[in-house]
């Protein structure tokens, strides 16, 4: 053989022998479904756990932005995914049950649908003001309601959310009449409280954290049952002499059918690379207080979630049409 083709021969099983490595160590590929828009808290979560699992499951992990239809676009199409592992969703804890509670006709059965995986992260809303409104506190935010009747409405990132039931249930709550503003996004509804258009409004929390740190807006209030890690200052709702408090969460799921065995192999993953410190810090820093769970512990948190907020959404009489 000469030595032009002896190179040659020594190269291509060499690229070979790499191909051949990279494709056994990938695995199968598997995508990540986010039923919203890029750019969010919760597409970067996917994106952090997608870098972060590929090794340990010895597979490619990729993310797939679905956005559209209130999230239902993205939920059907893993609902309909082959249950071969290679399809996951990852998603909202009110997405997966207020949709089925909201719609006229059911797009999907949580239970019958999808199978459980883990519970990723806990986020907050909160109660958000704008500084027209001058109040120090949810006690002075009530009270400027009930002074100024034919300004009191609220904003909202979207109809049939956490936080459009969150003021439903305030409205009951306080005996004041309130009028819903639903906007697209967190983006607009602060910029119209900065501007004096809007006295209150119900967002994520991480949203409005930067004005209220730079003194724009104030936060008055936050949903959860303990105050927040990242506003230790604020008290809660039920502090503040509101008897409501529920958490917020993102869990993860495969499609009905899937291999129970990974299922579970998925939920130790996901764990290990929650634990994390650089992973943590990461999700922190965008208002994501990690945590993970066994897919038990997501059906009960899935569960008692449903179950706290049948009534509050069948009293509004809310529906959305398919």
């Amino acid at each position: 053989m000469h030595r032009r083709d002896f190179i040659a021969t020594c190269i291509g099983a060499t690229v070979a022998a790499r191909t051949s490595g990279a494709s056994a160590q990938s695995g199968p590929l598997t995508k990540i479904v986010f039923p919203f828009a890029a750019g969010g808290a919760g597409d970067t979560l996917c994106r952090v756990l997608a870098q972060h699992i590929s090794q340990p499951l010895d597979r490619t992990v990729i993310v797939e932005d679905r956005n559209g239809g209130d999230g239902l676009i993205g939920i059907r199409s893993v609902k309909t995914a082959k249950p071969d592992g290679t399809t996951v969703l990852v998603t909202t804890g009110p997405t997966m049950y207020l949709l089925p509670m909201v719609e006229t006709t059911p797009s999907f059965d949580r239970d019958k649908d999808f199978m459980p995986v883990s519970l990723l992260t806990r986020f907050e809303f909160c109660v958000v003001a704008s500084p027209a409104v001058g109040a120090k506190d949810f006690k002075d935010l009530v009270v400027w309601l009930k002074a100024n009747p034919d300004k009191a409405s609220f904003g909202v990132p979207a109809n049939g959310t956490i936080p459009h039931f969150t003021g439903s249930r305030l409205q009951e709550i306080l005996g004041i009449p309130l009028t819903r503003i639903a906007y697209r996004g967190a983006t607009p509804i602060i910029n119209d409280l900065l501007g004096g258009h809007l006295p209150f409004a119900i967002v994520t929390a991480s949203d409005a954290i930067p004005q209220h740190r730079g003194g724009g807006v104030k936060i008055l209030a936050v949903n959860n049952p303990a105050r927040s890690p990242f506003l230790p200052e604020v008290p809660t709702l039920k502090e503040s002499g509101v008897d409501l408090a529920y958490d917020a969460w993102y869990g993860m799921w495969l499609p009905a059918g899937s291999p129970p065995e990974f299922a579970k192999q998925l939920s130790g993953v996901v764990a290990t690379v929650l634990a994390k410190p650089d992973v943590k810090d990461k999700l922190l820093a965008i208002g994501l207080v990690p945590v993970g769970s066994t897919p038990e512990e997501l059906a009960h948190e899935l569960a008692a979630n449903t179950a706290f907020w049948q009534p509050i959404v069948k009293a509004t009489g809310y529906k959305i049409t398919n």
